[in-house]
């Protein structure tokens, strides 16, 4: 069989150059696509371990009810040493260890943070994060990324 002079066979070298190109944008928008569902697993585990923290404290607020208004003013930036695991405690002493057990929850987030604020009949637990990784930090929840942290917030009434 004789090929007419002007048949054309196989690809040249434009062809396999545009086909290398439209390979090459659609590899990158897939490595896109893996680091961006990356960072949202990462934040979503970040949300689910505060809001884990925040019932956690809830939990034992309610438990102690008796002490109710006493676990207004918790911070997890300050200190707090008791231990009722290995000695018996009374309810004033048990405020105090929820809040040792639950600062350790709670800087397990980063820049992890917990309130508990309010008045004798309404308490607010108040669990902040670093979620964009900004080195944020501070106390509000106005949702200003480079100042403020993430908030979680459950309102308890009595």
């Amino acid at each position: 069989m004789q090929l007419k002079p002007n048949s054309q066979q196989g690809l040249t070298m434009v062809e396999s150059l545009v086909a290398l190109v439209v390979i090459s944008i659609g590899l990158l928008g897939i490595a896109a696509l893996q680091l961006t569902s990356m960072k949202n697993n990462s934040s979503a585990l970040q949300h689910s371990k505060a809001v884990w923290a925040g019932y956690n404290m809830a939990d034992r607020i309610r438990s102690n009810g008796l002490r109710f208004a006493d676990y207004a003013g918790i911070d997890t930036d300050a200190s707090y040493a008791q231990d009722c695991m290995s000695s018996a405690c009374n309810d004033a002493q048990m405020v105090t260890a929820d809040a040792a057990e639950w600062t350790d929850k709670v800087r397990e987030l980063p820049g992890g943070r917990g309130l508990v604020s309010g008045d004798p009949t309404r308490l607010i637990v108040t669990v902040m994060w670093d979620d964009e990784g900004t080195g944020a930090s501070g106390t509000g929840c106005s949702g200003n990324a480079q100042v403020d942290l993430t908030c979680y917030q459950i309102t308890l009434v009595q």
